[in-house]
């Protein structure tokens, strides 16, 4: 018993039952939260047994009566608990607690602090175990030089880690580019920096060949949010004015809810050369956001697009000497004549049409021009004088109000078959709501002038046209004010009375 007694009081000091429930607390507590780092605490907590067991061990040879064994493995044991508990205080510390006051060191600083606290204690445990630590720096000192002599490649990494660190070249979560190497920086360690690409991948650069080399830190300037210009690229015949190619494809974009698109600085049209035969054109924009570089070129690209087509742009291409098959003749008929039945289908489903001929709906849809929408594009503003209207023949569109407060209120969203915009086209009154693509939207547009020549063969069709408008201003006005009350007759009738006026007055009947 006496053997076990002695034994037991070497190894379990006073402290040791603190020292032990600490690091089992901190081991839990890190496991449970740092999922990722999860293995590293698992791996710090066998070591802490470990130095425990050898603790005991240390326990064991004093009540052997090997007293100097006893002690140097008694030692060891302590420093190598310190080091543990350490290491998970570090953790605890860096990984925990200074995240939660939106602190956010980089992993190389955590490295530096907790390996001065290992020399620290390792050299006071040392200082108590009787040693002279003058002796210990003369003979590392001499240790040290040839060691940075033979690892001058190792220290220069070390070494520019902790320069960039140091002079903030670079931080964690900034987007570079170096050696056509393009992503974001998610760790700065003693040797390299990790740099995770679009391409899931991760690119290790030694910290030495970014202090040596050029590297580019995408989107940062001083005072400003994180955004990168870029540059969508088309080209346009040379019988289109720059004034038309800029105006078509500037007030789309610039109305347009696109996302990661910044409002400031505004995107902007550019022509950019002049050369083989076309107009080379660049739509300048800032990305907000750098991950989503390629989906939002693509986003935009389709813009841009659609917007030269409505304004009846062509793109074009670099002028080359082609040679191209012409399509039957025959062939075209049969496309051109199953086209003009859509057209007229489309036609006759729309009750404004109702009582027109199948001659006069087919003169229309001969006049009817195709239009498409990208999501997020403004069809029409409230306000804005524009004397048409748009049939919807694919995808959906949203009508909304907006209150002279700034207030944005929906009130109708339309699909394929709705038209709108009869009483600009009509009377030439302004727009009383404005419509915008909730997703890409394909229309057909029909013209003033278009219409005017059928109204002229036919006056009589302004009455038949007058009473659809007044029932269609009637459920607007429902929605518009919330209301449910019917219309009277006599309130109809003189509203007929003054929109026909309009209509005639505006197509000179």
């Amino acid at each position: 018993m006496g053997f076990w007694h002695t034994a037991i009081q070497y190894f379990w000091r006073e402290e040791a039952i603190f020292v032990f429930l600490l690091v089992l607390g901190l081991s839990f507590l890190l496991a449970s939260l740092l999922r990722e780092d999860r293995k590293s605490v698992v791996n710090t907590l066998v070591f802490f047994l470990t130095c425990n067991v050898l603790a005991f061990i240390s326990g064991l040879l004093y009540a052997l009566q090997f007293t100097f064994a006893a002690s140097v493995s008694h030692e060891a044991a302590v420093i190598g608990a310190g080091i543990a508990a350490i290491r998970l205080s570090g953790l605890l510390l860096f990984r925990i607690v200074l995240p939660l006051i939106r602190l956010q060191p980089p992993r190389i600083t955590e490295d530096i602090f907790v390996i001065i606290a290992y020399i620290t204690w390792g050299l006071v445990r040392l200082r108590y175990a009787g040693l002279d630590l003058s002796s210990i720096v003369a003979t590392s000192a001499m240790i040290t030089a040839v060691i940075a002599f033979a690892m001058q490649d190792t220290l220069g990494n070390i070494l520019g880690g902790l320069a960039l660190q140091l002079d903030n070249s670079v931080d964690i979560g900034d987007w570079i580019s170096l050696d056509e190497v393009v992503g974001r920086v998610v760790d700065i360690r003693w040797r390299s920096t990790l740099v995770e690409t679009r391409n899931w991948e991760t690119v290790v650069f030694p910290n030495s060949q970014l202090m040596k080399n050029r590297f580019l830190v995408l989107g940062r300037r001083s005072g400003q949010p994180v955004q990168l210009r870029r540059w969508i690229w088309f080209d346009v015949s040379l019988n289109t004015t720059p004034r038309q190619v800029i105006a078509a494809v500037e007030d789309t974009i610039l109305l347009a809810d696109i996302k990661n698109v910044a409002k400031l600085p505004a995107p902007n049209c550019v022509l950019m050369e002049i050369d083989k035969g076309v107009s080379r054109y660049a739509l300048r924009y800032w990305l907000t956001d750098l991950a989503q570089d390629d989906p939002t070129d693509a986003t935009v690209r389709w813009h841009v697009y659609t917007a030269l087509e409505r304004a009846g742009i062509r793109l074009e291409v670099e002028k080359k000497n082609v040679h191209y098959v012409k399509e039957n003749e025959k062939y075209e008929g049969v496309v051109h004549q199953r086209e003009s039945q859509q057209r007229v289908k489309t036609l006759k489903r729309v009750e404004l049409f109702a009582q027109m001929t199948d001659d006069e709906l087919r003169s229309l849809a001969e006049r009817l021009k195709y239009a498409q929408f990208a999501k997020g594009n403004i069809i029409s503003r409230q306000g804005a004088i524009a004397h048409w209207l748009y049939i919807i023949i694919n995808g959906e569109a949203e009508v909304y109000l907006e209150t002279p407060e700034g207030e944005r209120r929906s009130v109708n969203v339309l699909s394929k078959g709705s038209f709108f915009g009869e009483m600009g086209m009509m009377t030439g009154a302004p727009r009383s709501a404005s419509v915008v693509a909730i997703t890409d939207v394909e229309c057909y547009r029909l013209d003033k002038e278009a219409f005017a020549g059928i109204m002229q063969a036919r006056p009589g069709l302004a009455e038949e046209i007058t009473h659809i408008l007044v029932e269609r201003r009637a459920q607007l006005d429902s929605v518009l004010h919330h209301l449910d009350v019917q219309t009277s007759q006599q309130e109809k009738s003189t509203q007929h009375n003054e929109l026909l006026v309009s209509v005639k007055r505006f197509f000179g009947l």
